[in-house]
């Protein structure tokens, strides 16, 4: 299995991917075939799903840069994390926009499995 707290690193840069096509390709590389992902906002699953709402956040925060905001804490084949949405060119300089949680599964190959998101912080004008 790879290390996880390379995942998550490959993870937010696919997150952070405004190419539909190159994030496709990220999310084939990253996620398992059957990968679902879960948070607030949605629960999808499959390559062309997580891609599509991934591209549909995209469109609504641009400019904006995902970024780790502290240690990944991983054992076995789960993983949790704190990420930051800032401004681009900013991270650890500005006051986040939005601040989630992420829990994560990988399978045997190290593709995750499942993705289980929370959000701790989000504008107040949406």
């Amino acid at each position: 299995m790879n290390d996880l707290t390379t995942v998550i690193d490959e993870y937010l840069d696919m997150w952070n991917e405004t190419d539909t096509t190159r994030r496709a390709e990220k999310v084939r590389n990253i996620c398992a075939d059957n990968a679902t992902y879960t948070d607030p906002k949605t629960d999808v699953s499959g390559h062309e799903a997580i891609n599509a709402f991934i591209g549909a956040v995209r469109e609504q925060t641009p400019g904006m840069t995902f970024t780790l905001a502290g240690p990944v804490d991983a054992h076995h084949d789960i993983a949790r994390f704190t990420w930051h949405l800032v401004p681009a060119g900013t991270a650890g300089a500005a006051e986040p926009v939005v601040v989630g949680f992420d829990v994560v599964k990988a399978d045997d190959d190290g593709r995750l499995s499942a993705v289980y998101g929370f959000l701790d912080k989000e504008p107040t004008d949406r």
